[in-house]
């Protein structure tokens, strides 16, 4: 069944773009090359509100928690979360860094093959329909059969590098398993081989800068293992960046949470240029830890470990939102310029 298309205008701007009945305002406005504001993409933090002037849209989440009261009464909306009926106006800053570096794609994609990581994280391969170009450490949108709104997930994979794509039409995910969570149990129980999803991508502003000649810092936990991962592959198979040393954190609850070495261990030049260290939270004082584990928290570790020199390095995070508000006002305390900290913020 086709789709209508509506044309959808900046007020103040000759800026417009199409977008498709089924279609939500921001992911077609960054398919254009619109410069939407966003981070989150499932209506929780608000960073895509705009006000509509003229024309008649629905939402696909009426009482998400990225709209206020306030908001709605001023004719506001989320543009992950907004469809357009007809033609609209709608009053929108841009801003330039959020112009899409390839822009999103929708394509269907077939179940290839999973493989597990821990107790409850495996990794989840995808063949697309069509290639998809993304940079490593960004996310893609999945739709599964019979679940309703899409699922976030970073992909694990290698993106583009020096503009030159790795992975063909190969996607792959990290997920955990969450209890009582509709997509992860489709995922982990359902899904099998050439089993059809519709993936969304690519999207997210923490991915891999290649042209910053500073040492990288990645810092992850649970299923954040996966854009930190991703963005490993990438640094250590660019050419620009084979001067570049990384530390790699990974913070666990338990032992049997911990994961990501022997990944990373498979990286070229990784035992000269990266460093692995877990950090367990968890487990009781009693408990033995392996030899070069830390207990205590990973943000307390980054600071313990490299102090201000932070100030000098490339910063990437993704993992709890807990770990990740911990880390980030660690950072700050540390004084470091907060245009090298990256991570896209989920809810």
């Amino acid at each position: 069944m086709s789709q209508a298309i509506h044309l959808i205008q900046l007020a103040g701007s000759d800026q417009s773009f199409p977008c498709a009945d089924n279609d939500t305002l921001l992911r077609a406005a960054l398919r254009s090359g619109i410069a939407f504001p966003y981070e989150c993409n499932v209506g929780s933090c608000g960073n895509c509100k705009f006000e509509l002037l003229e024309g008649v849209m629905s939402s696909c989440w009426p009482e998400a928690p990225g709209l206020s009261d306030k908001d709605r009464a001023r004719n506001r909306g989320l543009g992950c979360q907004s469809k357009p009926s007809g033609p609209l106006q709608i009053k929108l800053r841009t801003s330039e860094k959020y112009a899409p570096q390839h822009r999103p794609v929708r394509t269907m994609a077939s179940f290839v093959s999973s493989k597990s990581i821990t107790h409850d994280l495996s990794e989840f391969k995808f063949e697309t329909a069509v290639p998809v170009a993304f940079l490593s450490g960004q996310y893609a949108l999945v739709q599964m059969a019979g679940i309703a709104g899409p699922r976030a997930y970073s992909m694990s994979n290698v993106g583009l590098i020096n503009g030159h794509h790795q992975a063909g039409h190969w996607m792959e995910f990290q997920v955990r398993r969450v209890p009582g969570g509709q997509g992860s149990a489709h995922l982990f129980d359902q899904l099998a081989p050439g089993d059809q999803v519709e993936i969304d991508g690519p999207y997210g502003m923490a991915y891999l800068r290649e042209d910053v000649e500073r040492d990288i810092l990645c810092v992850a936990g649970g299923s954040g293992l996966a854009p930190m991962v991703s963005i490993a592959r990438g640094a250590f198979n660019s050419p620009k960046m084979s001067a570049r040393k990384m530390h790699f954190i990974y913070g666990a609850r338990t032992l049997q949470d911990v994961c990501g070495l022997d990944m990373l261990q498979t990286l070229p030049n990784w035992s000269s240029r990266g460093n692995y260290q877990a950090v367990i939270s968890g487990e009781p004082e009693e408990t033995p830890l392996p030899n070069g584990y830390l207990r205590g928290f990973a943000h307390d570790t980054v600071a313990q470990t490299f102090g201000e020199t932070l100030q000098q390095m490339e910063i990437y995070f993704a993992g709890p939102a807990l770990m990740g508000q911990s880390l980030l006002k660690t950072l700050i305390d540390l004084k470091v310029p907060m245009d090298q900290v990256h991570f896209d913020q989920f809810y």
